[in-house]
C-alpha cells in the first residue's frame, strides 16, 4: 500500500512538468486533461488594415558607392554654397550698420559760444542722448578740449554709444543733466546721487582696517622682512590723514569711525548726527561736483576719498586750497582706494591682464573727476 501511493505521486509530479505555457491558456500534453484558463481577458481576433498603396513595393535601400572624385566635387559644392551665404550675411550687415562702423566726422574742434564752449563735430555741435547740445561751462576750457580729443580718437561712431569709450563726456553729460534738472525744480537724479553715495559711506573702503592679529601675522607670511608696519597700520595711517583733513577743514567737529571692529565682519554704523551733516553737505553740491562726486565714489568705493579729490582740485572750493602742502591728486586717491590690494600683490604678484588693468581704469575714472570739477572761476 505504502508502495502504490508513493508511485500514484511520482506519476502526478512528472505529468504537472509536461504542461506547455502559453500566453493566454495552460495547455496540457494529452487531450484527456481539461482546458484551464491562465486570465479571463476576452480573446479577439487581429484587424488587419486594408492596404491602400498601388504599385509593386519599393525595393531595399541599398548604399550608394560613389567615387572618391564624386565626393570631393560634392564637398567643393557645399562649401560653395557656405562661402556664397557668408558673403550675402556679411553684405547686409555692412549695409544695415555701415554708418556706425566708421566716422561721420573728419574735423572736432571746440567753438566758444556766450554760454560756454560747444564740441564740434565738423559742423555739427556734439548732442546728449536727450538730443541737446552738451555745452560746457565758460570757466572749464580744459573740460571742452579733453571732450574734443576723446572724440578725435574715436575710430568709429559705434565706439560713441558706449559711456566707457568716453568717461570724460559721459560725466559731462550726467553733470549738464543735473544742472538742468535744478533749473527746472526738479531733484529726482540729485536725490538717487545722494542715496547712492551715501550707501557706500556706511562700508567706506578707507574705513575698512585689516584685523590686529590673524593668521597670517602668527607666520609672517603677510610682514617680509622689508615691511617696517603691518597692513592694519598702513591702513589707519592713510586713513587718519584723509579724516584729518575732512573734520577740520569740511565737517568740522564730526566724528568718523572706523566701519569694522578689530576682529568682527560686521560693519558698524556711523553716528546719527555724522550721517546728517554728511548728507546735508553732499545734497548741496553744484551739479558738476556732485556728478564727479558719483563717478568718484563708484571708481573708490569710497565716499571720504573721492570727497578729498573734489574738495582739492573743484574751483567751487578754491578757499579750501593750499599751495604749502601736497596736493591729493589722482595717485594717492588710487593709491589710498587700493592699499589691501597693492599690500597683497606687492606680496604674491599681480593678475596679468588683471590688476594692471583694474589700476590703470581707476586713475582715468579720477582723472575725469578732476576735469570735471577743475576751473578758472573768478
Amino acid at each position: 500500500m505504502m508502495r502504490s501511493s508513493t508511485y500514484q505521486r511520482l506519476q502526478q509530479t512528472k505529468r504537472s512538468r509536461l504542461f506547455i505555457f502559453s500566453s493566454r491558456r495552460l495547455l496540457p500534453t494529452s487531450s484527456q486533461h481539461p482546458i484551464r484558463q491562465y486570465h479571463a481577458t476576452e480573446t479577439r481576433d487581429a484587424g488587419v488594415l486594408p492596404v491602400t498603396a498601388s504599385g509593386p513595393p519599393p525595393s531595399a535601400p541599398t548604399a550608394s558607392v560613389l567615387q572618391s572624385s564624386e565626393r570631393i566635387e560634392r564637398r567643393k559644392r557645399q562649401a560653395d554654397i557656405l562661402q556664397r551665404g557668408r558673403q550675402l550675411k556679411s553684405s547686409h550687415d555692412s549695409k544695415s550698420s555701415s554708418p556706425l562702423k566708421k566716422k561721420f566726422w573728419s574735423d572736432v574742434h571746440v567753438k566758444e559760444a556766450d554760454d560756454g564752449y560747444n564740441i564740434m563735430l565738423d559742423a555739427r555741435p556734439l548732442r546728449k542722448p536727450n538730443k541737446s547740445i552738451l555745452r560746457v561751462p565758460p570757466s572749464k576750457p580744459d573740460l571742452a578740449h579733453a571732450i574734443a580729443l576723446e572724440w578725435d580718437l574715436l575710430e568709429s561712431a559705434q565706439q560713441g554709444l558706449k559711456n566707457h569709450n568716453i568717461p570724460i563726456t559721459s560725466i559731462t553729460s550726467r553733470a549738464s543733466d543735473i544742472l538742468e534738472e535744478d533749473l527746472e525744480g526738479e531733484s529726482k537724479t540729485r536725490e538717487a546721487i545722494v542715496e547712492t553715495v551715501m550707501r557706500y559711506f556706511d562700508t567706506d573702503t578707507l574705513l575698512c582696517w585689516a584685523p590686529e592679529r590673524s593668521v597670517e601675522d602668527e607666520t609672517s607670511l603677510d610682514q617680509p622682512s622689508e615691511r617696517t608696519e603691518s597692513l592694519r597700520q598702513n591702513q589707519i595711517r592713510e586713513a587718519r590723514t584723509i579724516i584729518s583733513y575732512l573734520t577740520s577743514r569740511i565737517w568740522p567737529g564730526v566724528e568718523i569711525q572706523p566701519v569694522l571692529e578689530s576682529n568682527s565682519i560686521l560693519p558698524t554704523p556711523q553716528p546719527e548726527a555724522t550721517r546728517t551733516i554728511v548728507q546735508g553737505w553732499v545734497s548741496g553740491l553744484p551739479p558738476y561736483e556732485l556728478a564727479a562726486l558719483e563717478r568718484g565714489v563708484l571708481a573708490c568705493k569710497s565716499l571720504l576719498i573721492a570727497v578729498r579729490l573734489i574738495v582739492e582740485w573743484s574751483e567751487e572750493f578754491r578757499d579750501l586750497h593750499t599751495s604749502d602742502k601736497e596736493l591729493f591728486g589722482v595717485e594717492e586717491a588710487a593709491s589710498a582706494s587700493s592699499l589691501e590690494v597693492s599690500w597683497q600683490t606687492g606680496m604674491w604678484g599681480e593678475v596679468e591682464d588683471t590688476h594692471d588693468v583694474d589700476k590703470e581704469d581707476m586713475r582715468r575714472q579720477l582723472g575725469s573727476v578732476v576735469l570735471l570739477v577743475s576751473g578758472h572761476k573768478a
